[in-house]
Parts: C-alpha cells; structure tokens; sequence
C-alpha cells in the first residue's frame, strides 16, 4: 500500500519588528484553535484590531512562544542592507500507528514493534520581515499587514472547514490524540528578499 503524502498549506505573512511576534502566536493559535483536538478553553487574541483564537493549554503556548522567540532571533540576526528578510515556520499533525513487524526476517531488520508517527497535515508559515525607514514606509507597512493578516486567518478558516477528509479517526483515550511539531525552517530563514 502506498502512503499518501499530507496535505501542506501554506500562509504567507507580513510583519514588522513591533508586531512580529503578535502575529505569528495569532496565526499559530489560530491553526491549532482548528486542529487541537482537546477539550479547550476558547479564548481570544487582539492583534492589530483582529480578534483571533486563543487555545489555552499552558504547554502549547510555552512551544508557540519558544519556536516564535527563535524565528525572531533567527530572522533579527540576518543581517541585510535589503528592506526585509524571510523566514518559516512549520506546523504537522501526526497520528500514531502501530509500527508492523519487518519483512520475512523478523528481529534481524529492525522489526520491532510499536508506535510511530506518521504526518498528516502540515502547515508553513512564511514570514517577511519589513524594517521600514520612514514613518511614510511604516504607514504602508501596517497596512499590509493589517491585510494579510486578515487574508491568512481567512484563508486558514476556508481550508479547515474545506478540508476535512484527510483528518484520521481518534483511536485513543489519550487527551491529545495527535502529536505535533512545530520547527523554524533553517534554509528559508537565510532568504533575503526586497519589497
């Protein structure tokens, strides 16, 4: 049997130095608000006059505030004479299935059994960093990212109710039946890009 390859959305995003961090942790909690499957606490998040989802599990925000606060650093010590510089953040969604045995030679290949886990969504935040000059530039700049950041929870809002199939049955008891992760894309964080 062939295994399918999940499916990967991505999100662009537009941020400037002040708001950078507001707006990743929103766009994040927004994506696990649709894709955490405990029991939750539903909350809110303002960002720049946009009312966001908040998922209030202590250990999910200690992860989210830890992978925002490297994509940060990551991205303030690229230096460049440009006007901004890129970055990613990737979001998957795992299932656990029960390893099978290995092929017609039993312990001899490995062929242990137990659980592994096998991506089912995935999601990649694409951050542009502005550094506006002058108070003109840094009025545009808000704009923009007022705008993008409207079209990305949009956008993520559309996919999650869109796309439902791929999503595997809960077959545990445990109170997050899928794993996740959340990692900073080294190579995209060395892109440098113009506006």
């Amino acid at each position: 049997m062939e295994t399918r390859k999940p499916p990967q959305y991505i999100l662009e995003l537009f941020a400037d130095p002040t708001c950078i961090k507001d707006i990743v942790q929103g766009i994040l909690h927004t994506i696990f608000f649709h894709r955490y499957f405990p029991s939750i606490r539903p909350a809110s998040l303002e960002v720049l006059d946009f009312t966001l989802p908040l998922v209030v599990d202590p250990e999910l925000e200690t992860l989210i505030d830890q992978r925002v606060g490297q994509l940060i650093r990551q991205l303030s010590s690229t230096s460049s004479p440009k006007s901004s510089v890129r970055g990613s953040l990737v979001v998957e969604f795992y299932e656990k299935k029960r390893r099978k045995a290995g092929g017609g030679l039993g312990w001899f290949t490995g062929g242990a059994k137990g659980d592994e886990e096998v991506c089912w969504e995935s999601w990649c935040l694409e951050v542009t960093l502005a550094t506006p000059k002058t108070e003109i530039e840094r009025t545009k700049v808000i704009k923009a990212i007022g705008s993008t950041l409207q079209k990305t929870a949009m956008k993520i809002i559309t996919i999650v109710n869109r796309d439902k199939d791929h999503i595997p049955p809960i077959t545990t008891s445990e109170t997050n039946p899928f794993p996740y992760h959340i990692e900073a894309s080294a190579e995209a964080l060395l892109e440098v890009c113009c506006l």
